[in-house]
């Protein structure tokens, strides 16, 4: 159910044609242009909005133009008919048939999500071939990387420029919703990651004809900051979220990198405008945010944050990596690895060495989930210079260790594509830009970047690094699924696949109202937690991610998952083998 307001972004269609509308302050007047038909000027309104009324119908072509000598596509378009410098799409939502009307969603606490990216599983149909193996594998919930619309026909998704469009190079908008729509048949979620903090570098026309969408005195890795001071620009996305969720009725969103939204307090405004407008349903908020701001973990505003914390303090317990910002979680790996388990955030206003200031908030009143753990993502996998998986570099038994506290610990868990069965393929960072400078700055960009790694000192190592315009980059970053089916892929499958079994039986049915009870090291990577969960039992889990057994003393009622057996009973008898996980659940007391 929506209650909906009448939006002011995009075009309305109506019997006998559109109202077109475009917020255009930095000009002076405005046309409409629909293929095939004259120019129609559009009527100046209070604020700098320009206003048409014209006989149209979907599938109709159109663009804007702004000044003599520029033709722009519409920023709040429903659909590219090819790129984003092209003419945009008139769509009617309201044509698709949907097939589960019923749906409602999962609860929170069900989720076990499953991040992929469109392009490299065959778009909108390749997914959709996908969803009843992965339903099979025991995920709840498929993430998508950001659809929106993005120049060249490849990306990773966070260079879009119209938030509104699905990019055409995945399918048409009907066939996302059928894919959704498919999903849902199959008791999944959809969840979409969503860029609302900054637009690519090729195609945001804004900056000609609305220079007041940005605020020049502030400055982001982008370049200007977006004024979310300004009414007109908190409108452009809540509109925007509230369409992915009403039209494609998708599930849930992830708000990408928020701490670089200046405006914080709009947040708090999204959040509440969507749980008010999109009712009887569950509908699901989550944000990567490195503020590390506990208190947007709140009912009311967001069910959960990525917890990076998490995964930086894992990875150097399973690789020793140290560079970078792998720096501040090096050191200590099992004290830290207890506090996020125990807490959430490693970071709750302490002073990251890394960046020189404190970062975070209290937050070992959240329950475990509100945190989104993960050991693989895109970023954490393709922002690598040669995008290899953890497979490639953790030894094979920590990682078996280290997988099964991801998908047995009450934190909500997720996987990246291809992980499940070990995927070879790396993820790379991949582009299509068609501006031969653009591409060129992009490559030097990725390589320059490496400079200061020990791996890439000098020049002939760095021209190994992928150049992200080339096809071929793309193409390596396809997961094969036929993998799955061969060893040891076939066994690792089958391992995420029992452990989300145990996970759907034994953690899930508990898990709404759990709370951390505490964790300890108890060795240089082991570390036991327990959790009061919901229905009162206890579950401890004790991890060991070392080589080295650790030597703890701790017993449950019932092993609910051991990584080899035995391991329970020399648990009970004070040892916790390395490289092992095992899972202990006590009843109400």
């Amino acid at each position: 159910m929506t209650n909906a307001a009448t939006p002011l972004w995009g075009p309305i269609l109506h019997e006998g044609g559109a109202t077109f509308r475009l917020w255009a302050p930095s000009s002076e007047s405005v046309s409409l242009e629909i293929e095939g038909r004259d120019p129609v000027p559009m009527q100046p309104a209070p604020g700098g909005w320009f206003t048409a009324e014209a006989p149209a119908r979907a599938g109709d072509r159109y663009r804007f133009r702004t000044s003599p000598d520029l033709l722009v596509p519409d920023p709040a378009a429903r659909a590219q008919a090819e790129s984003v410098h092209g003419a945009s799409v008139l769509v009617d939502h309201a044509a698709y048939q949907w097939r589960n009307e019923d749906w409602r969603g999962r609860p929170w606490h069900e989720t076990v999500l499953y991040e992929l990216h469109a392009g490299t599983c065959g778009g909108y149909a390749g997914i959709r071939a996908m969803l009843p193996r992965l339903r099979d594998l025991g995920v709840t919930a498929v993430e998508l990387m950001p659809l929106a619309a993005f120049p060249g026909g490849r990306n990773w998704g966070y260079d879009g420029v119209q938030p509104f469009t699905p990019d055409p190079s995945y399918g048409t908008p009907d066939e996302l919703k059928a894919m959704v729509d498919e999903a849902h048949g199959l008791g999944l979620s959809v969840f979409l990651d969503c860029v609302f903090n900054h637009f690519g570098p090729d195609g945001a026309y804004l900056h000609a004809y609305a220079k007041e969408f940005f605020d020049e005195n502030i400055h982001t890795p982008w370049g200007a900051s977006i004024d979310f001071a300004r009414p007109e620009v908190r409108a452009f996305f809540e509109e925007c979220a509230l369409m992915w969720l009403r039209d494609y009725r998708i599930d849930g969103l992830r708000l990408d990198a928020v701490h670089a939204i200046a405006d914080q307090s709009w947040l708090d405004v999204l959040a509440r405008r969507l749980r008010s407008e999109i009712t009887g349903r569950e509908v699901h908020l989550v944000l990567e945010n490195e503020g590390n701001t506990a208190s947007k973990l709140t009912p009311g505003l967001y069910d959960a944050q990525w917890n990076d914390d998490g995964h930086n303090t894992l990875h150097p317990l399973l690789t020793g990596e140290s560079e970078g910002y792998y720096e501040d979680f090096h050191g200590e790996g099992a004290k830290k690895l207890a506090r996020v388990l125990a807490e959430g955030f490693l970071f709750q206003g302490e002073t990251m060495p890394h960046l020189g200031r404190g970062r975070g908030e209290p937050s070992a009143h959240l329950p475990p989930t509100a945190f989104v753990l993960f050991l693989q993502n895109h970023d954490q996998v393709g922002n690598r210079a040669m995008g290899e998986r953890l497979s490639a570099l953790a030894d094979r038994d920590a990682l078996k260790a280290a997988t099964a506290l991801l998908l047995l610990c009450p934190q909500i868990p997720m996987l990246f594509m291809g992980e499940e069965w070990g995927a070879t393929a790396p993820f790379l960072f991949f582009t299509g830009f068609e501006d031969p400078e653009l591409a060129k700055a992009v490559k030097e960009g990725r390589r320059k970047e490496f400079a200061h790694f020990s791996a890439f000192q000098d020049e002939a190592a760095r021209a190994r690094i992928p150049d992200p315009n080339d096809p071929g980059t793309f193409e390596a970053s396809r997961p094969d699924p036929v993998e799955a089916e061969r060893p040891p892929h076939a066994a690792i499958l089958a391992r995420h696949k029992a452990l989300l079994a145990i996970r759907r039986a034994e953690i899930i049915p508990r898990l709404k109202g759990a709370m951390a009870e505490g964790a300890e090291a108890v060795g240089e990577a082991a570390v036991v937690a327990r959790w009061r969960m919901g229905d009162g039992s206890l579950l401890t889990i004790a991890t060991n991610l070392g080589a080295d057994a650790a030597h703890v003393n701790a017993k449950g009622a019932r092993t609910v998952f051991e990584s080899a057996p035995g391991d329970a009973a020399s648990l009970a008898a004070g040892t916790l083998p390395p490289r092992t996980t095992i899972a202990l659940l006590d009843p109400p007391e």
